[in-house]
């Protein structure tokens, strides 16, 4: 098994954790009742299923058991993991305080306070009811985000160009990315999303990448879907990371490079126009402009670099106004903005928003942007832009907090 011991010191953790917190529930819960027993109890039942499960993960064939159990059982283990982290940091701290405070004692020998005085509740007490508190709250949160993951948020902008030609001004784009066809579990959901697009009566969709986690057969049940996609000036796209295939143990090298052929001829049978390290011409009277889709371009190292702008630039500097599809935003600070300072709009997506953050009026958070300097929305430097997608789909977490699927709309002037 690649990585054993790596997955055996993640097993061990979980099981200390479990310890660990189980020490504060005891600290928190009545000292004798029928509920602080059916607490303990439907603790160490959860517990340790989760730790069963996780231990026999290397040993299980996935492949035929139902998607949506599989996809909500590894969420359900991974939130329940990150919430005891969160819940354990509050209790190290109650830890490290009563060690100092017990050896300030011992040094000038005077007794250890442990209470607020009077009817105040201890400061171990406060602690673990916080840690509980906070650890629940994150957990709650992230089995609330289930219900998200297929509440199309629709996304209107307008961009304004002072050399885009007369005769684009007032166009619509739709912008996609990050199907990730794989993950879906309600066709019927995906299609109210597909409704949606088609409402704005889009002049051109773009898809920048990410049709599948990892294999083609993932759009069987969704070609037909996606198929109804169509625009007065085409549907066109591209390749993002997942696409390639580069995350699964394949049995030849053969069988992976026959999988992104799959994958290049889904695109073609749902009518899209797939561009691959190249250029198109889109026509409106007599004004033309420049439409360039490259590969997977990451500047991130754990990411693939298949992109080539050496192969899609040359003819398209001759356009007045030049719109580019590139998967990873990373790509815009590390090549676009420093060689084709000429390309004046760029799509990407790959981030999602991590699935999880914060957006208010003038306030926007996740953990993404600690990876990412452009991870979801407009950004701008000098007369070019870039416009990060929040993805369509969704991988890993089956679910959205915070940060909902979107489609955009952008209308340019």
């Amino acid at each position: 098994m690649r990585n054993s011991g790596f997955f055996f010191f993640i097993l061990g953790l979980m099981a200390l954790l479990d310890f660990y917190i189980f020490q504060a529930l005891q600290v928190v819960l009545p000292a004798s009742s029928r509920a602080r027993l059916a607490i303990i109890i439907g603790y160490w039942v959860i517990s340790i299923s989760a730790l069963v499960t996780f231990f026999l993960i290397p040993y299980i064939n996935f492949d035929n058991w139902p998607r949506w159990l599989v996809t909500y059982g590894r969420a359900v283990i991974i939130g329940l993991f990150i919430s005891k982290v969160i819940a354990a940091l509050f209790f190290a701290v109650d830890d490290l305080r009563r060690g100092a405070t017990w050896v300030i004692s011992k040094i000038s020998q005077r007794p250890t306070a442990g209470t607020q005085g009077g009817d105040g509740i201890t400061r171990s007490v406060f602690l673990s009811w916080l840690g509980l508190a906070v650890g629940g709250t994150v957990f709650g949160t992230l089995v609330y985000g289930f219900g998200n993951k297929y509440r199309y948020q629709v996304n209107r902008l307008r961009m304004s160009f002072k050399n885009l030609p007369e005769a684009f001004r007032g166009m619509r784009i739709v912008h996609i990315s990050d199907i990730h066809s794989g993950s879906f579990t309600d066709k019927e959901a995906v299609e109210k999303g597909i409704k949606k697009i088609l409402k704005e009566q889009p002049d051109m969709i773009l898809f920048t990448g990410d049709l599948v986690n990892d294999r083609a057969s993932e759009m069987h049940d969704y070609m037909e879907v996606f198929s109804k996609l169509h625009a007065p000036l085409g549907v066109y796209s591209t390749l993002g990371n997942h696409d390639y295939g580069d995350y699964v143990k394949w049995d030849s090298h053969d069988a992976k490079k026959q999988n992104l052929e799959q994958l290049k001829q889904v695109h073609k049978q749902m009518g899209w126009r797939l561009l691959m390290n190249e250029h198109v011409v889109l026509e409106k009277g007599a004004d033309r402009i420049a439409l360039l889709g490259i590969e997977n371009w990451s500047a991130k190292g754990n990411f693939g670099r298949y992109g080539k702008m050496e192969d899609a630039y040359p003819g398209a500097e001759q356009y007045p106004f030049k719109i580019l599809l590139s998967h990873d935003p990373s790509h815009w600070d590390a090549e676009v903005r420093t060689k084709y300072s000429d390309i004046d709009l760029t799509f990407s997506g790959h981030t999602h928003g991590m699935q999880f953050g914060v957006e208010l009026p003038g306030f926007r958070w996740s953990p993404v942007q600690y990876m990412y300097k452009q991870w979801a929305g407009l950004y701008e430097s000098g007369n070019q832009k870039l416009y990060v997608n929040r993805g369509y789909g969704f991988i890993g977490y089956p679910g959205r907090v915070g940060i909902l699927p979107e489609i955009t709309v952008i209308e340019l002037s």
